[in-house]
């Protein structure tokens, strides 16, 4: 989970097989990146990561706002990690790659893609996504729907890179410079996180290493709320448990590396915890 010596690993990587179906999605939720690092492909990303000192990115793709039970779920899921894989057969050492998975609600497509990524394409770990569905149907990953995945991730003592998802809230984004990758993502990676800890599924599966995006978005300046708060809603745990909790996350830099939040976090997490990332191509300008 560390650099080893003097290699950096870019945890926060993402890369877009399927460019235009992806960027105009992306587009309509008020997303944008540096001019130049789209469409993507593996030159572009490397000649950032020789720009700034990188050895080695971990891929993994921006998350996919909703989904459904399918074939073609999990065809597309099989397709995008083999071309992860390519990347990383063809740049030895250069790439590693989280990989994605169906809907998670296709307990069998879900288990079965996790033993080929890990298995046969030797993926780095797995990338999830704050929540599955849409609106009042979405679900978030702590739920009971999904034990049976997270009792297969923490048997493998596996790696797991958890992004907020594009969704949403009940009102529009406040302005076209504050699209919902700025106001909604951080949040909704805190209320995975908060939701992994109060269900006690945190704990429940302790093998599984968990990396949260973006510093956790808001996750550690809202931790001590719900530390405080929950108990009265009936949570178990004690206020020093949900702390506890919330610190056995690991932390990684996209988009949130600053003296501020990195001073806060110093005081919150061990320095082991926090890890590094970029969130390319969403920063860097390689030109």
């Amino acid at each position: 989970m560390q650099n080893e010596g003097s290699c950096t690993i870019d945890l926060h990587h993402h890369f877009f097989p399927c460019s235009s179906d992806k960027l105009k999605k992306n587009m309509e939720v008020g997303w944008r990146t540096p001019e130049g690092n789209l469409p993507w492909d593996p030159e572009i990303s490397l000649a950032c990561m020789d720009m700034v000192g990188i050895e080695t990115a971990i891929l993994s793709l921006p998350p996919n706002p909703s989904g459904a039970i399918s074939s073609e779920d999990c065809d597309i899921a099989r397709a995008n990690n083999r071309f992860a894989a390519q990347i990383c057969q063809k740049h030895s050492g250069r790439f590693g790659f989280f990989a994605g998975l169906p809907f998670l609600k296709n307990t069998t497509g879900v288990l079965d893609e996790i033993s080929y990524a890990l298995d046969e394409l030797n993926a780095d770990g797995i990338a999830l996504t704050s929540s599955y569905g849409e609106g009042a149907n979405a679900i978030y990953i702590g739920d009971d729907t999904y034990d049976q995945v997270w009792e297969e991730l923490n048997r493998r003592h596996a790696v797991v890179f958890l992004h907020g998802a594009q969704t949403a809230s009940s009102t529009p984004y406040p302005h076209p410079f504050l699209g919902i990758p700025i106001t909604e993502v951080p949040n909704e990676t805190f209320k995975a996180a908060a939701h992994l800890v109060v269900s006690g599924k945190k704990r429940k599966y302790p093998h599984v290493k968990i990396i949260l995006a973006h510093m956790g978005g808001s996750t550690p300046f809202l931790a001590p709320r719900v530390a405080v708060l929950s108990k009265h809603m009936g949570c178990p745990l004690t206020h020093d448990e949900i702390l506890e909790d919330f610190r056995s996350f690991y932390y990684e830099t996209a988009l949130s590396a600053h003296e501020a939040t990195l001073a806060a976090m110093d005081k919150f997490v061990t320095p082991d915890r926090i890890l590094f990332g970029t969130d390319f191509p969403g920063k860097h300008s390689i030109r």
